[in-house]
């Protein structure tokens, strides 16, 4: 006989953490309390074990299985959460010798999504890896997908309730995604225009809870819901911020990444996320104070890989060293000379005009602000640039050459350059790219 899920699931909870040797299924403990408590729920009771593998059947074996029923009944509580991604066979035995519901590492970051998600298509993305997640785990307690649809009279001949379960989730899915490919459109629509604008952009990334969003309202005097939480904003915001030497780029705030973020989650925003992997510059935001740092800086390396912007050029921002007991702002460079790392407390609003220099001195690299002169018979190039809107200004030479004042990414400069056939060395000198 199977589980009936409880139409709502309680929030006192038993929280499982199975301490495992270093490597893929390590999970920190610290951070697995703070989803719990930002997923709402109240933790009456912590069960903690050691092995050095999972259990196939119950993930963490029938004599903890036990203990866990025992503190189930002790506390009353009517909710298990696992500090782990368990498979959906795991999930479905638990539930059954537990008779309550169980709910692993993936669904609770989904959870909090789903409460976090503010705009149409950040609801709609949310709700694209919660059934993509589901899909997987349909048992004949899930009975309210036929209920969001009416269920009575959609069911065919001789279907049972799983096929039609199957079958409704499977065209919601389709239906999201068709309304969010129009999302995206506009999306790109509105990204090839900045790209057209020539303005640079920058897109902070970081670890949940690292600082990005108070950082991102400090410097734009923006007002992104910001707190200490794990992710507390989910939506992306772009805002414009004047930097010296460049002028005006376009700053986007995007979502916190965390230890093996969900893949259906990296999946659904990936059109989120391409801020990020489009961006001009990346602006890495950690938390110095954190006890994980390093790990931290490895968990978003590794998603910022899998969204294909690990080549984007980064700058590392050590946030909240006010937290710390001997640190200052200060601008860390490289060999060359480049800047690296900025440290700063985007709270306390210390080294925040460090920050822009070091982002102006990156960027600027990558404007090209000149003055060029071309010859009537390279009036194409000229009409290329046009349509870019690269020219400042425009007058004529006594001998009919054409003197353009251009602003413009270096790069998109050289395309212009390729387009028109024109060769570089004409107006470019081979710069060293030391920081990409």
């Amino acid at each position: 006989m199977f589980f009936e899920r409880p139409d709502n699931s309680g929030e006192t909870a038993v929280l499982v953490h199975i301490d495992f040797p270093e490597g893929l299924n390590r999970e920190d403990l610290n951070e697995f309390k703070e989803l719990v408590i930002s997923a709402g729920a109240d933790p009456l009771d912590l069960v903690t074990t050691k092995r050095s593998t999972p259990d196939p059947k119950t993930f963490i074996g029938k004599g903890k299985v036990e203990e866990i029923g025992q503190v189930l009944r002790l506390h009353g509580a009517e909710l298990v959460i696992f500090n782990h991604a368990l498979s959906p066979s795991q999930e479905r035995n638990l539930e059954r010798a537990l008779q309550c519901r169980v709910l692993d590492r993936t669904g609770l970051i989904l959870d909090i999504f789903a409460q976090r998600a503010r705009t149409h298509e950040g609801k709609l993305q949310v709700e694209l890896a919660q059934l993509q997640f589901q899909s997987t785990r349909l048992i004949r307690g899930w009975t309210h997908l036929e209920r969001q649809k009416g269920g009575i009279g959609l069911r065919g001949p001789g279907e049972t309730q799983l096929e039609t379960d199957r079958r409704l989730l499977r065209e919601r899915v389709k239906n999201i995604n068709a309304r969010l490919e129009k999302v995206h459109a506009q999306r790109d629509q509105n990204r090839r225009a900045r790209k057209r604008s020539s303005i640079p952009s920058v897109a902070i990334v970081g670890y949940t809870n690292a600082g990005k969003s108070t950082l991102f309202n400090t410097l734009t005097t923006a007002d992104v819901y910001a707190a200490d939480q794990l992710f507390a904003t989910l939506d992306p915001t772009l805002r414009r911020f004047a930097v010296d030497n460049v002028g005006e780029v376009v700053l986007a705030d995007t979502v916190g990444f965390i230890r093996h973020l969900p893949h259906k989650l990296v999946e659904a925003f990936q059109a989120t996320l391409q801020e990020a992997a489009e961006a001009d510059l990346l602006v890495h935001v950690i938390d110095c104070a954190a006890q994980e740092r390093e790990g931290n800086i490895q968990q978003v390396e590794l998603v910022l890989k899998e969204i294909e912007a690990d080549v984007v050029p980064q700058l590392r921002v050590y946030n909240k060293i006010d937290l710390l007991e001997q640190a200052e702002a200060r601008i860390d460079r490289d060999d060359q000379g480049q800047p690296v790392a900025v440290w700063v407390s985007a709270q306390q609003r210390l080294g925040l005009d460090l920050l822009n220099q070091a982002i102006g001195e990156l960027l600027s690299t990558e404007v090209f602000n000149e003055e060029i002169c071309l010859h009537p018979a390279e009036a194409k190039l000229r009409a290329i640039l046009y349509d870019l809107g690269a020219i400042q200004k425009e007058h004529y030479a006594e001998n009919g050459d054409m003197v353009l004042t251009l602003r413009m990414q270096r790069q998109d400069f050289k395309r212009a350059l390729a387009r028109a056939d024109v060769a570089e060395s004409r107006f470019l000198e081979p710069i060293q790219e030391a920081w990409h």
